[in-house]
């Protein structure tokens, strides 16, 4: 059965702790981006998502939001946990980060 509750690592080295799982399949936690990001400036942010009820389903999609602290910043990811034939969670997702934009022309760049 595959619960978000706990701490995950990507292969790139970014770490989610998922330190509330409440009803309706709704969890909050912490982001730290890994290695990857390049960025010392960057640090443990806060998360807020929901996962599809895992009575209903064995392998649930699920989406989070983080807000980056120091930075005008908001990435989304939208994925699904799988469950392996010897039982290991894996979590696959995709994201998409929103940088401020200091005016309409520039909102052509704000979004990777």
């Amino acid at each position: 059965q595959c619960l978000l509750s706990g701490s995950w690592r990507s292969d790139t080295g970014c770490r989610m702790v998922v330190s509330v799982l409440g009803k309706g399949g709704r969890f909050s936690g912490s982001y730290l981006p890994g290695p990857a990001a390049g960025n010392s400036e960057i640090l443990t942010s806060p998360l807020e998502g929901s996962q599809q009820n895992t009575g209903l389903v064995l392998q649930p999609t699920f989406s989070f939001t983080v807000h980056w602290r120091l930075r005008a910043r908001t990435t989304a990811f939208l994925g699904q946990c799988y469950v392996g034939t010897n039982g290991e969670e894996t979590l696959y997702a995709l994201w998409l980060l929103r940088e401020a934009a200091d005016s309409p022309a520039e909102d052509w760049k704000a979004t990777r």
